[in-house]
């Protein structure tokens, strides 16, 4: 079951997580935490829990209008105003601005917020007769999201204030959507003579910033109304910007306000779209039928991706919490790249089975190779999703140029870039533990032509100095002014960690892959001569070169620079990948004391240190603006998704089920920690250890659903 935690903050189910009112009346602490829900496109909803944005990649709609890039912040947030029949208002918005304005204070009404799978409910107490709930998701496939509001009674101690007269409780709700149009990495900044162009109709608007940027839509039920207004809100304070030295405010522009009556036991729902193919079926009288079917779709769809992770009990009501809510933490992240070269927003996303990718992180990454391939066993092979991760596999193989797969993909759609000395080679692993769970030898034929050409280019030499050595065997990958490993900072001109050489993980994924290769040449009665060879040549010469023996752990890079000899005695985590990749390279008793070396110096509750705190090169935090958080990032910043290896490693020797269970425990307390229901990218490597970095990384969570599992006794 779940860690304890105080009655203001905890999980009900497998199906509910819950902030409560110690957090949602405080706006201080309100500010701090977010919530995420995703379309499987890549586009997104997000914003904090009492309302407010607090990054311009906040919104109700962000739109990935060529999934799964060209993310468009188009819906920042709606402000809610309620009358109530006595006359009295409640506002119950919350904004920040840049002199410091906190306006209004809706968080003074806010009770909690549940995580209902990953749908966010948000409860309003307006009085003592009336609650407010309002419910967002997107649809799945779709860049629509759904706002929906019902109205309760608060039940008495002998009966439901539903039962009351009709109209009894009734009261007007107007909403205030607030919208932009613009890339999510940037912001706006409005003019008194900038109006965008909204052409209203009844209970719907559409809305476009100008001439050349996409339309969407704003629609009600058809007993609401809309006013247009043409407003400018000016200088919208964002805090998490500053933090990191980023631009930290905007002006947001305001079309227009929704009315409407809600009675206890009313819906209404506002669909916020820039899908060309909405129903028809919206803004008239099946208006909130189609919603709730919608809804009711959303909730199936979540229930089977659970029943299919988890095939232990029929009742998922009592299926392992901790795996329930990773299992849909990892859902966000798997989403489809469309088969079209052009982006056209006039026409639906053309989805290819075959076209899966994984976001690295919300709320600013979009698809890397090196993630995707780390997170593929987590978020796909532990939740039984492997039609997915062939397709993902097979999408991934068919970008090889030169024996690369892509590091990523540009945020604009441009052509994937091809600098990552790593990425390729976790894509054996990936593709041998899906072998592994599947016994898919069909796929394995299909790509091995592939693979094979991968390793041919890396024994000849190809792009950024990537090259075997063949005195020993071993891979170097470097080339000046790039990075080609995990640890990939990059200020300007300035590799913080180039580790340019033979570095430890890459030598350790170049081994697995040889000796993949070997095996499924076995397999398909292929000639895998060269492949033991090569293999053989690696490991005969990896222990004797990487030991570090008056560290009693490994070198973090040999032969650097090119120079022979010339190691960096760093002690990092990388080293964990020689142990828990493979059983060949190291001895039990290097093995033993590498583990120990990493478990004094490294290890932190939650995740692993990149650096040792006795290396003159450690940062002890991890924030502030670029230059100070990327010259931190992997220079000490504690890594959520390292205690991966570290558990591989640790149960590989003593099989301690119990204890690293306990060692996990910490990880899934940030399921109710900055963005509610995930994990986060990185941390700060001392106390208290806070979360930094995205709010919601792929691999992270990816690594502890393993894990979890992995550690089940």
């Amino acid at each position: 079951m779940f860690p304890e935690k105080d009655a203001g903050s905890q999980a009900t189910n497998a199906w509910h997580l819950q902030a409560g009112r110690a957090v949602c009346s405080s706006v201080q602490a309100g500010l701090d935490h977010e919530w995420l829900v995703t379309n499987g496109l890549g586009g997104y909803a997000s914003g904090s829990l009492v309302g407010a944005t607090t990054r311009s990649y906040h919104g109700l709609l962000v739109a990935a209008l060529r999934p799964p890039v060209e993310r468009t912040v188009l819906v920042t947030k709606i402000d809610e105003e309620v009358t109530l029949s006595s006359g009295q208002l409640l506002k119950l918005g919350v904004n920040e601005y840049i002199d410091g304005t906190i306006d209004p204070h809706g968080y003074r009404y806010l009770q909690r917020v549940c995580l209902e799978g990953d749908v966010p409910c948000f409860h309003y107490l307006l009085n003592e007769t009336l609650v407010l709930e309002k419910r967002v998701w997107m649809e799945y496939g779709q860049n629509t999201t759904y706002v929906q509001y019902i109205l309760h009674g608060v039940a008495s101690s002998d009966e439901e204030r539903e039962e009351d007269e009709p109209g009894d409780l009734s009261l007007e709700l107007a909403l205030y959507p607030f919208c932009l149009s613009r890339d999510y990495h940037s912001t706006t900044y409005g003019s008194p003579d900038w109006h965008f162009l909204v052409d209203p109709y009844k209970n719907r608007c559409t809305i476009r910033a100008s001439q050349d940027t996409p339309s969407y839509q704003l629609i009600a039920p058809p007993q609401c109304s809309f006013t247009p207004t043409g407003l400018w809100y000016w200088r919208v304070f964002h805090r998490r910007d500053r933090e990191r030295g980023l631009s930290d405010h905007e002006d947001t522009y305001q079309p227009g306000i929704f009315r409407l009556r809600l009675s206890p036991g009313m819906r209404a729902t506002l669909v916020l779209s820039a899908a060309p193919d909405l129903s028809p079926d919206f803004g008239g009288e099946q208006h909130e039928e189609r919603a709730t079917a919608a809804f009711m779709h959303h909730q199936r769809r979540v229930r089977h991706l659970l029943a299919v992770a988890d095939h232990s009990t029929d009742d998922l009501q009592n299926c392992d919490p901790v795996f329930a809510r990773l299992t849909i933490a990892a859902d966000q992240f798997i989403v489809a790249r469309t088969d079209t070269g052009i982006s056209d927003t006039r026409l639906p996303p053309r989805l290819s089975p075959d076209r899966k990718t994984i976001i690295a992180g919300y709320p600013w990454f979009t698809d890397w190779g090196r993630d995707s391939m780390i997170s593929l066993p987590g978020l796909l092979l532990s939740t039984g999703r492997y039609s997915e991760a062939r397709g993902l596999l097979k999408a991934f193989a068919s970008f090889t140029c030169k024996g690369l797969i892509p590091n990523r993909f540009p945020d604009s759609g441009a052509d994937p870039e091809y600098n990552t000395g790593d990425a390729t080679l976790w894509m054996f692993h990936a593709l041998d533990r899906y072998l592994m769970a599947t016994g898919d030898w069909t796929l394995l034929k299909e790509l091995f032509p592939t693979l094979q050409e991968i390793i041919r280019c890396h024994i000849r030499g190809t792009l950024y100095g990537i090259k075997v050595d063949v005195r020993d065997g071993l891979l170097y990958a470097g080339a000046p002014g790039l990075q080609l490993t995990w640890m990939d900072a990059k200020v300007g001109n300035w590799v913080v960690t180039p580790r340019r050489g033979k570095p430890v993980e890459i030598n350790a994924l170049w081994y697995a892959a040889l000796t993949a290769m070997e095996a499924w040449a076995v397999r398909l009665s292929i000639d895998a001569t060269s492949y033991s060879q090569l293999r053989t040549l690696a490991c005969q010469h990896f222990a004797d070169r990487f030991w570090y023996k008056d560290g009693g752990y490994l070198y973090d890079v040999i032969d650097v620079d090119g120079y022979e000899g010339q190691n960096d005695a760093s002690l990092r985590p990388n080293q964990l990948f020689a142990a828990s990749l493979t059983r060949d390279l190291l001895s039990e008793a290097q093995v033993v004391s590498m583990l120990r070396k990493v478990t004094e110096h490294l290890l932190t509750p939650v995740g692993l240190r990149s650096l040792s705190p006795e290396d003159p090169a450690y940062h002890g935090r991890f924030q502030g603006n670029p230059l100070h958080r990327d010259s931190a990032y992997h220079q000490g910043t504690a890594w959520q998704w390292l205690i991966g290896p570290y558990v591989d490693v640790h149960l590989s020797l003593y099989n301690d089920h119990r204890r690293l269970r306990k060692l996990l425990l910490p990880l899934v307390e940030q399921l109710w920690g900055p963005c509610l229901g995930t994990i986060s990218e990185a941390a700060e490597p001392e106390p208290p250890f806070a979360p930094g970095g995205c709010f919601a990384q792929a691999w992270s969570v990816a690594e502890l659903l393993r894990c979890w599992l992995l550690t089940k006794e």
